[in-house]
């Protein structure tokens, strides 16, 4: 199996995630990747899907992944259903970190338990 074949899920993310500027070679048994991500969410995303494939210290991939906007998180598009608590476990791991989101954006929110869906929230650095 090819190294690109092995981590062919880690490309097939950063193509659901948009990423631009992207470059991917093969050199001696070695994947290189480059591109930039929107937030370091994405980012994230990315670094873990390498290390689910690779392991911790993959000898096999060496990645560079910049981000566009790490002035933020994330930015998430509320869904029908969600909760300020449930899209800060999702981010965070901890529900009670909603507080953290509904600070940075108290400019279109006015109560921690009222938001709609398709508003764009801004998910603050951890």
């Amino acid at each position: 199996m090819s190294v690109k074949a092995k981590y062919q899920g880690v490309l097939d993310l950063g193509e659901q995630l948009g990423i631009q500027n992207g470059n991917v070679t093969e050199e001696g048994n070695v994947l290189k990747i480059k591109g930039e991500a929107k937030t370091p969410y994405e980012k994230d995303l990315l670094w873990d899907k390498i290390k689910a494939i690779g392991g911790e210290n993959a000898a096999d991939i060496k990645a560079n992944i910049t981000v566009a906007d790490d002035s933020v998180y994330h930015r998430h598009t509320v869904a029908s259903g969600e909760s300020l608590s449930k899209i800060a476990k999702h981010y965070y791991g901890d529900p009670m970190k909603y507080k953290q989101i509904f600070e940075a954006n108290t400019n279109i929110l006015k109560n921690p338990d009222v938001i709609h869906p398709d508003q764009v929230l801004v998910i603050p650095n951890p």
